[in-house]
């Protein structure tokens, strides 16, 4: 928290729509002159990758869908703006019609030190793939084959599967970009 008197509320946002309503607070704020009175606006992102297609995909996913922390000083025609933006649903209250209720010191701090925890993490892998799943491979000697899944290892992005040759069952090691769900 700082020193300005500025505190941290959650703002309630249509699902999807968090990026847009950022750039909506700080540019109106900004073109009111009372951007002095907003702090920062801080949507909880994390990144993920996806496999899709035999190909890694990494995106950012939204922590908290629907919400969004700012930290500002909210007296006088700051609230108002702030709940008449596109996208914006409102503050959240402790009660129906009341101020909105900044929050706790120590969820600020947990809620800061969770987003720069992400910040400094590698990005999560997202395993679309359980095991005794079936699945088609479409790489390598065995593409076109049809093969069950056994062990996943995480670490190394790979998959131990059964391929089926001639009537018997053949142990293969792939990586998670060979195969893809039928």
């Amino acid at each position: 928290m700082s020193d300005t008197g500025m505190k941290w509320y959650v703002l309630r946002t249509i699902s999807g729509q968090e990026q847009k309503t950022k750039t909506y607070i700080e540019k109106d704020m900004a073109h009111a002159g009372m951007s002095d009175l907003v702090g920062r606006v801080l949507i909880p992102l994390e990144k993920v990758v996806q496999v899709r297609n035999g190909k890694k995909v990494i995106k950012e996913k939204t922590r908290t869908p629907g919400y969004m922390y700012i930290e500002a000083v909210l007296t006088g025609e700051v609230s108002h703006m702030i709940k008449n933006l596109p996208n914006v649903v409102g503050f959240l209250s402790n009660v129906k019609g009341e101020d909105p209720s900044p929050m706790r010191a120590s969820e600020v701090s947990r809620l800061l030190g969770e987003v720069d925890r992400q910040a400094e993490n590698a990005a999560m892998l997202m395993i679309p793939f359980t095991v005794g799943e079936t699945v088609k491979v479409i790489n390598g000697p065995f593409s076109t084959f049809d093969a069950t899944i056994e062990k996943i290892n995480e670490e190394k992005q790979k998959l131990e599967v059964t391929v089926k040759i001639f009537g018997r069952k053949t142990p293969v090691e792939l990586g998670f970009t060979e195969v893809e769900k039928l």
